[in-house]
């Protein structure tokens, strides 16, 4: 074994960028304090997320997820929704099967109806369905957490895993996102730990060479826009083992950096062909709509993964969905078609003003101090591939697809720390207390969370739409409001997300299909559907008053 190999995790590596003072043993007094403030940010978040999955509807994505879950349960194998590999569904099984939901076995229609079909139509209590499918990953996001603290810990001492820390627990996009039966935080986690595990393969290999390969294939077997990650994984598995194996020869040295790579590739691949076979060990499919042909180098791509059938169809699914013409809607205009500069953008207004200096500033430390220096590549290089491969993406829907920055870069934020300067530390802390106030501002509303320069979450709306603001979620708050301030009137309503209104108490009317003239009393618009207004429904809002709102995602005018 090499000397190299027998260090602890923990021990100092030549160019890691972990203190000397921080491998001498804490003071008695303190050695709980640390424990004892982690506990306490993740409880904190545990408690908003927690608090934000009950009393929320289901967002768009939610109802397929949640009911595809139910079918792996009961043994119907991958019908539905093969544009996402199984893992991430497999985990919001856990809470499902604790829920025991009432399955249509014999339901034959389409993907868009099915989660509709499960919450509505068969039996169950769409409240307790929807909060037992939140709550494995909640419980998910809050151990990405602890992935968090100990990166930035390794990297800069406890004090910068702690300030890491507190900006990943007071994040609005990931207490919104991880607080929902959705792969976009679970990805964008697992992807962070691979990260993490490879930057501690610089001092035990064996170890943890392997465990990065599994956590790559989890993300992998989670959703398919992990892929661009893998060349980055592979070359960090590289960077790792070289600087793992010392002063031995360089063919030597060549040899294990093959091998390691060999490994990540094998255990990588092999949690995504286990996703699938623990759903349906026969690995039997029949896609329930077309799969279309692609050609040129995305048909190459996708004749080259070694995965199930399933994988490469629904890759071939996804491709079709970029063809699509999908609109948007950035700063107040409703476009066709992508703009390159669309997540950037929405990321200026979705992230808070603290966390953006401090994600700035993290980048510039990591890249500046020599002794943190060697961990740039596990930060940087993998939030610049996944950001770089988002921005190609078709769908400007939100920032959702960018969860991995409040990962990675908050791992970067605390490592500010490591300048040793008084008003360095002290501006830092003040940043980061700039993020709790406003993150803890727009309780219990994520979704819609803008930062202070553009107006907070009550003016995100006419900046953005679909998950940035509005998903849906609101469909519950509508039906209280409308009993208790508007009992008597007539309801005319313009939703956009998967929930059912009458479900929760709405009886409303549709307004697009009946003259202007008779359309009198409430009419009720979700600000998607507001960002995306035109025809009768421009005409509509522009001769009514906006007279109230709910959850800052769902406009009321009276008429």
């Amino acid at each position: 074994m090499m000397a190299s190999e027998q260090r602890t995790a923990l021990d100092p590596v030549p160019g890691s960028g972990i203190h000397d003072d921080e491998q001498r043993p804490p003071r008695p007094a303190r050695r709980w304090l640390v424990p004892l403030l982690v506990v306490v940010l993740l409880a904190q978040m545990a408690a908003v997320m927690v608090t934000t999955a009950v009393q929320q509807t289901p967002t768009i994505d939610e109802p397929v997820y949640v009911a595809t879950a139910a079918e792996y349960l009961h043994g119907q194998g991958i019908r539905y929704n093969p544009e996402h590999p199984p893992l991430g569904k497999l985990v919001i099984a856990v809470g499902v099967a604790i829920a025991d939901p009432q399955v249509d076995t014999a339901f034959a229609g389409p993907q868009i109806d099915l989660g509709p079909h499960l919450l509505y139509e068969s039996g169950n209590d769409p409240w307790q369905l929807m909060f037992w499918g939140r709550l494995p990953v909640i419980v998910l996001t809050l151990l990405f957490g602890l992935v968090v603290f100990a990166f930035a810990r390794d990297l800069a001492g406890r004090a910068a895993g702690l300030a890491a820390l507190a900006l990943y627990a007071f994040s609005p996009d990931l207490v919104a996102h991880g607080s929902l039966a959705t792969l976009d935080v679970p990805t964008a986690g697992f992807l962070l730990t691979s990260a993490w595990l490879l930057w501690r393969a610089r001092a035990r290999p064996r170890l943890y060479v392997p465990l990065a390969g599994l956590a790559l294939g989890a993300a992998l077997a989670t959703k398919m826009s992990a892929l661009p990650a893998v060349p980055v994984t592979l070359g960090l598995t590289a960077v790792s083992v070289w600087s793992a194996c010392g002063g031995a020869e360089t063919r030597r040295r060549l040899l294990r950096v093959l091998a390691a790579a060999a490994v990540v590739t094998l255990a990588a691949i092999a949690v995504v062909w286990a996703s699938y076979l623990v759903v349906d060990p026969r690995l039997r499919w029949t896609s329930q709509e077309p799969v279309p042909v692609v050609h040129g180098l995305k048909a190459t791509l996708v004749d080259l993964l070694p995965f199930p059938q399933a994988y490469a169809d629904g890759m071939r699914l996804q491709f079709r969905f970029e063809n699509q013409p999908w609109g948007g809607f950035l700063f107040g205009r409703f476009y066709t078609g992508h703009l390159w500069y669309y997540l950037p953008a929405a990321l200026l207004v979705k992230t808070p003003l603290g966390l953006l200096a401090l994600w700035a500033a993290g980048a510039v430390v990591v890249v500046a101090v020599r002794r943190l220096r060697p961990a740039a590549p596990y930060l940087l290089v993998p939030a610049g591939v996944l950001l770089a491969s988002a921005m190609t993406g078709s769908r400007d829907f939100g920032t959702r697809y960018t969860l991995f920055l409040p990962m990675f870069l908050t791992v970067a934020a605390g490592c500010v720390l490591t300048v040793r300067r008084r008003w360095v530390t002290g501006v830092t802390a003040a940043l980061v207390l700039f993020v709790v106030v406003s993150s803890l501002r727009t309780f219990p509303y994520y979704l819609p969370y803008s930062n202070e320069a553009f107006g907070g979450p009550a003016r995100t709306h006419l900046r953005l739409h679909d998950s940035n603001v509005d998903w849906g979620q609101d469909l519950g708050r509508l039906a209280d409001r409308l009993r208790e301030r508007y009992p008597d009137e007539r309801i005319w309503l313009v939703y956009q997300g998967s929930g059912l209104p009458s479900a929760y108490g709405i009886e409303a009317s549709e307004p697009r299909g009946v003259p202007v003239d008779e359309v009198r009393g409430l009419l009720v618009v979700s600000d998607s559907s507001v960002a995306k207004a035109k025809g009768r429904l421009a005409e509509l809002i522009d001769s009514s008053r906006a007279i109230d709102e709910v959850g800052h995602s769902i406009t009321i005018y009276r008429r």
